[in-house]
């Protein structure tokens, strides 16, 4: 499941609670959003996380988000629904969480998709990142479920705006905090971003 699907579907989902609110239609019916996610396809853009996410565990948010519409379809309930965004948190907390183990992390992976030649400094950057990033998902999963307990309302309107806007505000952040650190490390002030030193 491309990155780009995972996100639109997030979005659409609670979109499109409103819309059936302001229709008087059930729910539910959203359920049939989830199903094309379950067909394989090439991940589209060669940066993006799903790219480099591992090759076993690429089909399986795809299957989940499809059985939970067709649970939401079968009984004729659009709670199921409420925990996409909380499978989507849950996939990509692995990916990331589970690349730290790994000899690259998932941040250096694309890093290195726009520059193969990344100092050791900015290795320990891109792990800083995805640590960040890790946080960031487990806040909001925890938020997300929060939200369900306290209502469908309260759930659509965490889920369809204010973890986007969390979520611009983390990637905004990121990139001001990127630049001020590549300026210390061009200007010599900053030892995170130096060289080591070869032997």
């Amino acid at each position: 499941m491309p990155g780009w699907a995972a996100w639109g579907a997030g979005l659409a989902l609670p979109l499109m609670f409103w819309v059936c609110r302001w229709q008087d239609w059930p729910f539910w019916y959203c359920g049939l959003v989830l199903l094309p996610l379950a067909w394989p396809r090439r991940a589209g853009d060669g940066a993006s996380i799903a790219a480099v996410a591992p090759r076993a565990v690429k089909w399986l948010p795809g299957a989940l988000a499809a059985a939970i519409g067709v649970a939401a379809l079968v009984f004729r309930d659009g709670m199921p629904l409420q925990y996409y965004p909380v499978l989507v948190g849950l996939f990509f907390l692995a990916v990331f969480a589970g690349s730290l183990w790994q000899e690259q992390s998932i941040v250096e992976r694309l890093a290195r998709r726009f520059d193969p030649g990344l100092p050791e400094s900015g290795v320990r950057y891109t792990r800083r990142v995805t640590q960040a990033w890790c946080a960031f998902f487990v806040f909001n999963i925890a938020m997300t479920l929060l939200c369900i307990e306290a209502g469908e309302e309260a759930w659509a309107l965490y889920s369809g705006f204010v973890s986007y806007v969390l979520m611009g505000l983390m990637f905004a952040g990121e990139w001001l905090i990127r630049r001020r650190v590549m300026h210390r490390a061009r200007s010599g002030a900053d030892p995170v971003f130096q060289e080591t030193p070869h032997a």
